[in-house]
């Protein structure tokens, strides 16, 4: 019942009347759900995001790596696997590229929530949001002995212009979805950990309290990164920071918190005045004390241990127990000669830590797990905050994963994992990571779970073209094809070609080549690819470009090959996520590049005497088209300074490093020499259609889960070869691995510098 005056209930119907804001006491006297305190923004809304769309399945890494085919693994022992070692049960560790947002929601309402159900939940969240106003998603790449810097792709820029494009608003309006999507998923005895610093914690801990409630905060936990921060002291009239703050909230009282588990260690001086006694072995004691210890009835002999014979009375420790202690080195003698038991203390446990972490430093320049990641946390950080507020078994998550570092601590602890991240660099950063601690775990004898790369793919692009997913088929082929003109028209738009209507297979025509638009949920097949070699030999068409999202495995480049041979020039293009941001394609931001592609040879070997067949591929031609800058504009800009300087540009797939000296000499120097110079990684899959990939879908009107074949396999990562901080070289050839006699697809993938992933697929007969 609303308690208003006449007077206030005139003034609210003037004030609408006009079309005037109401005065902002009028929330509070409206509405009931009203907040002692409250966080608000331009634009705040409680609606949420609430798509579920399905999980396609890139790649899944079981082994490490096979050396050998008798190569076994300890997992095998902890997981039901099948002949390759491949795990057939139990909880798989997710690494998912794409929008958290979309996938927050998918895992929230779609049939994954029972999976993560059945591990008993989401137990712990830790997220690093991007609080740093001026990050921009740049990477830097080692080529050789240079440093090259990768831009940000425009998915990676359109993130940033949503995070920070109106400053406070859009950011909160960003993480205050996620936090609550976030919420929702998280188990009941779930807790967070959000890690921000000064620029933004004050919105967060707001955000962070209407979100959990106001009871939900743990603590407010100041970490020390850094105490010797660098730049000029007085660039700025403030004093130098160098702390974040990390927000620890629990969904409910429920949660774990091990605090025995994160204890400081000491050092020798806090040791040495908390403990009296230390021994020849340099461990320390709160002794001597001397115990009578009762086991069990008193003994009837007078017992003799090292010239000392205790009386029958004084003494009930028996012989043997005596022994034991002394083998252990806790017995001590006092000065007259009788034993004493050293109660030793454990030094490991230490001290319990606050909520001021001093302990931890940033990750120095020449760190072993520094991977060049600018936002990158060291390992020690996340162990502490793991092993606190989870236990051995558990599924934790970070949704802005960055290059790994909480899966990598995860997967070390025995922990279950799923991380996220929306720029595909990061993905591959902690693929790669992930790789490297599987074999580490493996070379120690430990246990390792398989992990597998996802992404929302073709139906995160119906999602953008607007087909809803929850629909029935039939329905979502309607709505597809009502929005297809407009998709053709937006792609033909930021392709900067011209639409055109006499064809049968083309859509636009641009500089003298027609242009053939593909799919937007399915690959560019050779069936598609054949009906327009059709169509340009009846109409004698020479050049054109297909334009796809995916291509079919193994299409190039013998289907080019097939087309010159007819005389007719193709050049396919991937066309980028990026067309689905107007603003990019009105400033003409949008880059469609030629398709990369890859040659392998496979080696053969037949059976003989008694040994298994074995085939091992080797790499011999990879080659990119990229361009990012140009050499023209690059000497253009170098020339107009008087300085001397350098700049590296990528330019039709060649990165060159351009020189200005002194004299103004301009000199250009190609850092890819070689094609292996472009590759960052390796790996194959020697069968690769023994695994299908099946969806998991539920129905929009029962609810109910069905399993689907989506036509596609999964790509089965059974060894590889990559570059690493430490080590910059590339293996080009495989083990030889133990086959099956037969006809069968091996399936080969290259990931280049920056994160782009090609593959292709040789068959071969054994």
């Amino acid at each position: 019942m609303l308690k208003l005056t006449d007077q206030e209930k005139q003034e609210i119907v003037r004030f609408i009347e006009a079309g005037k804001e109401l005065p902002e006491k009028y929330r509070f006297l409206l509405f009931e759900d009203k907040r002692e305190v409250e966080l608000v923004w331009n634009g705040k809304t409680n609606e949420v995001c609430n798509i579920v769309l399905p999980f396609q399945t890139i790649e899944q890494v079981d082994e490490p790596r096979a050396e050998q085919p008798d190569d076994t693994s300890p997992q095998m022992e902890l997981f039901s696997t099948d002949a390759r070692g491949r795990q057939l049960k139990g909880w798989t560790n997710k690494l998912i590229w794409g929008d958290n947002k979309l996938i927050l929601s998918s895992l929230k309402n779609g049939p994954l929530r029972e999976e993560i159900e059945a591990q008993g939940g989401l137990k712990l969240i830790y997220i690093d949001p991007p609080f740093d106003v001026g990050a921009d998603f740049s990477m830097d790449i080692e080529i050789g002995n240079e440093t090259f810097t990768k831009k940000p792709n425009i998915l990676e820029e359109i993130a940033y212009r949503d995070t920070w494009g109106q400053g406070a608003d859009s950011f909160i309006s960003m993480i205050y979805e996620r936090l609550i999507l976030m919420r929702d998923l998280l188990a009941d005895d779930g807790s967070i950990y959000v890690h921000c610093d000064w620029r933004v914690n004050s919105y967060i801990r707001l955000a962070l309290d209407e979100v959990f409630g106001d009871g939900s905060l743990r603590n407010e936990v100041i970490w020390v990164r850094s105490t010797n921060p660098k730049g000029s002291q007085h660039s700025t009239p403030k004093y130098s920071v160098f702390t974040d703050t990390i927000f620890f909230y629990s969904k409910s009282f429920k949660a774990p918190f091990n605090i025995l588990d994160v204890r400081e260690p000491l050092n020798e001086d806090e040791l040495a005045e908390k403990y009296k006694y230390k021994d020849e072995k340099g461990r320390y004691y709160d002794g001597p004390i001397v115990r009578s210890m009762s086991m069990g009835p008193r003994p009837t002999l007078v017992y003799e241990y090292k010239g000392y014979t205790p009386p029958i009375c004084g003494w009930r420790m028996k012989i043997e127990d005596l022994e034991e202690l002394d083998r252990k080195g806790d017995l001590g003698w006092t000065s007259n000669r009788k034993p004493f038991r050293k109660l030793r203390l454990d030094n490991d446990l230490g001290k319990v830590v606050g909520n001021i972490w001093s302990d931890i430093s940033l990750l120095n320049s020449q760190a072993e797990e520094r991977l060049g990641y600018p936002t990158q946390k060291p390992e020690e950080l996340l162990e502490r905050i793991i092993k606190a507020s989870s236990s051995e078994g558990d599924l934790v998550a970070d949704f802005f994963c960055g290059s790994g570092t909480t899966a990598a601590v995860a997967e070390k602890l025995g922990r279950k994992w799923i991380c996220t991240d929306l720029g595909k660099f990061a993905i591959h950063t902690t693929r790669k990571r992930m790789i490297g601690v599987q074999r580490q775990l493996k070379t120690d004898g430990k246990d390792y779970r398989a992990f597998e790369i996802l992404n929302l793919g073709k139906y995160e692009r119906q999602h953008f073209v607007g087909v809803n997913p929850n629909l029935r088929e039939e329905k979502q082929r309607q709505q597809l094809a009502q929005k297809e003109a407009a998709f053709l028209d937006l792609i033909l738009k930021a392709y900067r070609a011209e639409k055109v209507a006499q064809f049968e297979s083309f859509h636009g025509k641009r500089a003298g080549r027609l242009v053939a638009i593909g799919p937007v949920n399915l690959p560019v097949t050779r069936l598609f690819v054949e009906e327009i070699i059709l169509e340009c030999r009846k109409k004698h068409i020479t050049k054109v470009d297909i334009l796809g999202f995916e291509f079919e495995m193994g299409l190039f480049p013998n289907v080019l090959d097939e087309a010159r041979g007819k005389g007719i020039d193709i050049a396919p293009k991937y066309i980028p996520a990026e067309v689905f941001d107007k603003r990019a394609v009105e400033k003409n931001q949008v880059v469609f590049h030629d398709v990369s592609y890859i040659e392998v040879k496979p080696h053969v070997k037949k059976g003989k005497n008694g040994q298994p067949a074995t085939v091992a591929v080797e790499l011999t031609d990879f080659s990119v088209f990229y361009s990012q800058d140009s050499i023209a504009q690059a000497e253009d800009a170098l020339g107009k300074t008087k300085k001397v300087g350098s700049r590296i540009v990528v330019e039709k797939g060649q990165i060159v490093k351009l020189t200005k000296d002194k004299k103004g000499v301009m000199q250009r120097e190609t850092l890819t020499g070689h094609w292996t110079d472009w590759i960052d990684y390796w790996s194959v899959d020697f069968d690769f259609e023994s695994k299908r990939e099946i969806i998991r879908v539920q129905d929009p009107e029962s609810g109910e889960t069905r399993e689907e074949w989506t036509g596609d396999y999964i790509f089965e990562n059974e060894w590889q070869s990559f570059r690493t901080k430490k080590d910059r070289s590339l293996e080009l050839k495989s083990v030889a691995h133990e086959v099956t006699p037969g006809r069968r697809k091996i399936a080969v993938k290259v990931v280049d510098i920056f994160g782009n992933d090609t593959m292709t697929i040789v068959e071969v007969t054994v």
